[in-house]
């Protein structure tokens, strides 16, 4: 049974519930390289879980994982108790319930914000479009992007594209939202705005995996922090146990040399 538990600041402060994302003994090689190594991970519904650690560990194929845009050589993966499709239609569905951000915004360079926005809906969920529209400006003005709406990608900057990334994967209301490094490709001045974006969805209860760089956000926002090193889960704890007393010599290592610039 998950308990009900807030992080340090009570950002997140919605309540967590059972199992949503269910990884377990997942593994995942390219060629010769062993990128994930026995991983097993249970994401609860509400919870917020943040996956840190050093480059190359496996971090953003874990993400990638979830949603089968890696698939992974053997162990299994369920989205709400159901087990990850191979391919087709059933896992078109499947991504339909499961929002992806990246760190480069993959937004339709030649559509408008309003219709990336929209495209989504209307073409995989069959909404009508003026409902579709609707949802697409409400979601535009919870992120602060409203007045872009009619704009193109390239008119915005990068933390305004961003949050046009986040509304778009919102409006396929997703029981589970994915960010690989949202902020990675950002300028230092954008980036707050878009884990702001991001920090009033862990407080709304938006079930959450965020690959990231950003201590500020996982210590604000996170149920969990997982640390990822080699493509193994070295360890898990809630923000203030990780970041105040974590229990391996290579967590203690990975923090002391971010942790003091």
């Amino acid at each position: 049974m998950a308990q009900d538990r807030a992080p340090a600041d009570g950002a997140a402060s919605a309540a967590v519930g059972e199992p949503l994302v269910v990884l377990r003994d997942v593994e995942k090689h390219f060629g010769p390289l062993h990128v994930l190594k026995d991983i097993n991970l249970t994401v609860n519904r509400g919870e917020v879980v943040v996956v840190i650690g050093p480059s190359g560990s496996g971090k953003s194929t874990l993400c990638r994982s979830i949603n089968r845009l890696e698939p992974i050589d053997s162990g299994t993966i369920t989205i709400d108790g159901q087990p990850l499709p191979a391919e087709g239609k059933a896992l078109a569905r499947l991504r339909a319930d499961v929002g992806m951000v990246f760190q480069s915004f993959n937004l339709f360079a030649h559509k408008s914000v309003l219709e990336n926005v929209t495209l989504g809906p209307i073409k995989a969920k069959g909404m009508g479009r003026s409902e579709a529209k609707r949802l697409a400006l409400e979601l535009l003005d919870r992120v602060g992007v409203a007045n872009q709406a009619q704009k193109l990608p390239a008119q915005l900057s990068g933390g305004q594209q961003q949050r046009v990334a986040i509304a778009r994967a919102l409006a396929m209301r997703p029981k589970v939202m994915l960010f690989d490094e949202p902020t990675s490709a950002l300028d230092p001045e954008m980036i707050n705005e878009v884990l702001d974006v991001m920090t009033d969805l862990a407080r709304d209860g938006m079930t959450m995996v965020v690959v990231t760089h950003e201590m500020g956000f996982a210590r604000r926002a996170a149920h969990r922090v997982v640390f990822m090193d080699g493509g193994q889960i070295v360890e898990e704890a809630d923000p203030e146990t990780f970041f105040t007393a974590p229990r391996s010599d290579r967590a203690k290592d990975f923090l002391s040399k971010i942790l003091t610039h």
